[in-house]
């Protein structure tokens, strides 16, 4: 099954399908409304207008989420070009047509091909019908959301896997079977191996094998004396330039009918007993033979325990001693009981289909594909696993995982802070209004100032929700660190309490940085928190300041930092640390190692978002038992120092003077509309209201109509805000522009950049900053 994230929504596939219909039932939508109108009979118009209607809103909505599914179809395809860059095997992407679209750097090196060309001619070189295999491939894929195949090329083994990107693409990724450890592939492999086919024909041959025969084979028939196609292992004969020799074969099955046979010494197995089955004779091989064997290779008794194991098996599971442990206790995640997998196998319940489990003794995680055959000797079940690596598989399954987890968590909090924001500027601005008509004497004034209080705090969670998706807006100033930690000293040894001592060091010489203090007062207090409630039993936090200098890239945690001057924060505590296993998971939002109720899982995640907007990068370093510590790397800044920005007063006032001139008031939210317009009011202004774009454009035709202000949404039905703007100053190029949003201000800053004497007030806004703003912009 594909994984969710990587399919259209049941919407999104409607809308695709509505695509080809759309100027069908467009043009539904104007007879009925045409039909609406004419007619004189009302309910019968009414009835012909509403479906028209209804057919316009449905033709509207139906575009919208096509064109939503398509951006985040190339969204998804620049995630994947990301992830696959630097993979050291060769990936593609392509449409539907086979056409490739991204190649990554080992396949640009390897096959010298370019986006454009289709995927079976650039696999020419190696298959000798590839449209054949990657057609079945791509069926399977269809249905299943992924596939894989291992194929013998013209140069050797290779797997093919493909996953369907979307409905418009698929992720191809070719691994190469025939390298092994120490570089040596099946070519070079001191024993004979061969490559059949399900009919006997000889697909590969290595050159120990070819000296042996004394040339090259094409049927099995022609190597072996007398074999048996249903079974190969166990004692042979080969037939060779001199006669026959006798030999000892094991044999691995492989994908869509394919085996591989090597060819062991017989003078080291002319004492072992014949064996009876297919596959069992394997263990009865000589350990030291299977452990030349470039394959993973395992035998399983009917109870579940490992009675053999070669030399790679043994380096997978990560212990030379696993001989007679329980296969639960080596490996797990299989989705259910090992053991009860392990035995519906052994009794020949259930199809034999590969699985993929994760291995238990090593430090790391090592993720294997585990094959296994179903083999009875002396009427004993048992069975034989062939092990494959699959941790870079999982790896980028995890990562592709991970981006689409991001970016949906990301487009809901933007949707959700649109809303919330626009709600928090209604009540926060008619609080405003209140607290103008009531002194502190008032008994009302404290329950207002309070409404007003935790408004702000509400506007505050809201950036919280925004700053791990990196869509907060932010207010940059050119800071100096040391400055910046010495004004929070006071309130973070509030925060650390009596039993944690805080220590602040800082460079003496060190830059200064170009960053948003509020927001970076949020990543130190969320830091300092977190380390204090590592030290349950109390300890030392330290604070540190330094210059650093990267001569070359400095590459850690899938991050690249790029060479220049930088300035590093460090947070260290004496806490529990983090585990291993835990500490790639910190910065992901809502995960927690707190207890329910005592944390939210934003607080690292905030703290992630806002350092990579402000462009620098963070890091984390723990030992368990010994303590974390937390890296900060900023850009250091050389330009100028600019001015200090100048806060509001958090409480609106009485303005000393009334403000002069006419303002345009465009908003499609109308309790924000209703405050917006008698706080202008209020100061004086004269304020002209519009519900959207189009009945601001018929405002303005009034040529004799004097506007000194546009105060205008960003995002409205119809005509967003920036396009009616355009418009309005083709004929009034002397007026001023306030855009106000409840999305972040980069969402749309490339058209903004198209419009002067523009500015950007984000919501929620107070009474103050939306006046202090309109003076601003006329004076």
């Amino acid at each position: 099954m594909s994984h969710p994230a990587l399919t259209p929504t049941p919407l999104a596939r409607i809308a695709r399908a509505f695509q080809g219909r759309v100027w069908y039932v467009f043009g539904a939508a104007v007879l009925c409304v045409g039909a609406g109108i004419a007619l004189p009979a009302q309910p019968v118009s009414l009835v012909f207008l509403a479906s028209g209607s209804t057919l316009l809103a449905l033709v509207v909505l139906m575009q919208l989420l096509a064109g939503r599914q398509a951006t985040a179809e190339r969204a998804l395809a620049e995630t994947v070009a990301g992830f696959t860059e630097l993979d050291s095997a060769p990936c593609f992407t392509t449409d539907p047509d086979g056409a490739v679209t991204h190649l990554n750097a080992s396949a640009r090196k390897r096959f010298s091909a370019e986006p454009g060309e289709t995927l079976p001619r650039i696999l020419r070189e190696l298959l000798a019908n590839p449209a054949a295999l990657l057609s079945r491939l791509e069926t399977r894929a269809e249905s299943r959301g992924n596939s894989c195949e291992d194929v013998v090329t013209r140069k050797g083994h290779m797997r093919l896997v493909v996953h369907r990107l979307g409905d418009d693409g698929y992720l191809w990724r070719m691994e190469d079977l025939i390298e092994r450890e120490g570089g040596r592939g099946a070519e070079s492999l001191s024993l004979p191996m061969m490559t059949i086919n399900k009919t006997g024909a000889v697909l590969f041959m290595n050159e120990a094998l070819r000296r042996v025969l004394g040339g090259r084979a094409k049927r099995l028939e022609d190597v072996l004396v007398d074999p048996d196609n249903e079974g190969l292992t166990g004692p042979q004969r080969i037939i060779g330039p001199a006669g026959e020799l006798k030999c000892y074969a094991v044999e691995i099955a492989g994908q869509a009918g394919r085996r591989e046979v090597y060819l062991l010494p017989a003078a080291q197995t002319a004492d072992r007993p014949a064996a009876t089955a297919p596959v069992a004779a394997a263990s009865h091989a000589p350990p030291d033979l299977l452990d030349h064997l470039p394959v993973a290779l395992l035998r399983i008794g009917r109870d579940g325990t490992l009675t053999m194991a070669n030399r790679l098996a043994r380096e997978l599971l990560g212990d030379e001693n696993v001989i007679g442990m329980p296969v639960s206790d080596l490996v797990e995640g299989l989705g259910r009981s090992v053991r009860d997998w392990i035995t519906e196998a052994a009794e020949g319940r259930g199809p034999l289909r590969a699985e993929v489990a994760r291995a238990k003794l090593p430090v790391k995680d090592i993720f294997l594909q585990i094959s296994l055959s179903r083999v009875v000797e002396n009427g004993e079940p048992s069975l034989v696993a062939v092990l494959n690596d699959a941790t870079e598989l999982k790896t980028l399954e995890a990562q592709f995982v991970q981006s689409q987890k991001m970016q949906a968590i990301g487009q809901l909090a933007g949707g959700v802070a649109h809303d919330f924001n626009n709600l928090l500027t209604a009540i926060s601005g008619h609080c405003d209004l209140l607290l103008l008509r009531h002194d502190q004497g008032d008994p009302d004034y404290g329950d207002l100032v309070q409404i007003n209080q935790n408004a702000n705090r509400a506007a505050s969670l809201v950036g919280q929700l925004l700053a791990f998706s990196r869509k907060q807006n932010l207010q940059p100033e050119v800071l100096d660190m040391r400055d910046t930690l010495s004004d929070l000293g006071h309130l973070l040894n509030r925060l650390v309490g009596e039993r944690v001592s805080l220590t602040l060091n800082h460079d003496p010489e060190l830059p200064a940085i170009r960053a948003d203090k509020r927001q970076l007062e949020q990543v130190i207090m969320n830091l300092v928190v977190n380390a204090r409630d590592a030290m349950k039993e109390g300890g030392t936090i330290t604070v540190e300041t330094q210059t650093r200098t990267l001569d070359e890239e400095l590459h850690r945690d899938r991050a690249t930092v790029p060479p220049g001057s930088y300035v590093v924060v460090s947070v260290a505590d004496e806490g529990t640390g983090i585990a291993p296993d835990k500490i790639e998971k910190i910065f992901e939002p809502f995960w927690t190692t707190k207890r329910p109720g005592e944390g939210t899982g934003l607080g690292l995640s905030t703290a992630y978002g806002i350092v990579k907007q402000t462009g620098g990068y963070i890091f984390a370093d723990s030992v368990p038992g010994q303590g974390s510590c937390f890296t900060l790397f900023f850009p250091a800044y050389e330009r100028p120092q600019e001015a200090p920005r100048q806060a509001l007063d958090s409480l609106p006032t009485e303005a000393s003077g009334k403000g002069e001139g006419v303002v345009l008031l465009v908003e499609d939210e109308a309790p924000v509309r209703a405050f917006a317009s008698r706080a202008l009011r209020m100061r004086g202004y004269t304020v002209l209201e519009a519900e959207n774009a189009e009945e601001a454009l018929r405002v303005l035709e009034d040529i004799e109509l004097k506007v000194d202000v546009f105060v205008t949404d960003v995002i409205m039905p119809g005509m967003d805000g920036p396009s009616w703007v355009k418009k309005a100053l083709e004929m009034r190029p002397d007026v001023k522009v306030v855009f106000v949003s409840g999305y972040a201000e980069d969402s749309f800053d490339n058209e903004q950049a198209l419009i002067p004497n523009s500015v950007f007030l984000p919501k929620p806004f107070s009474l103050n900053e939306l006046t202090a703003t309109v003076h601003d912009q006329i004076h």
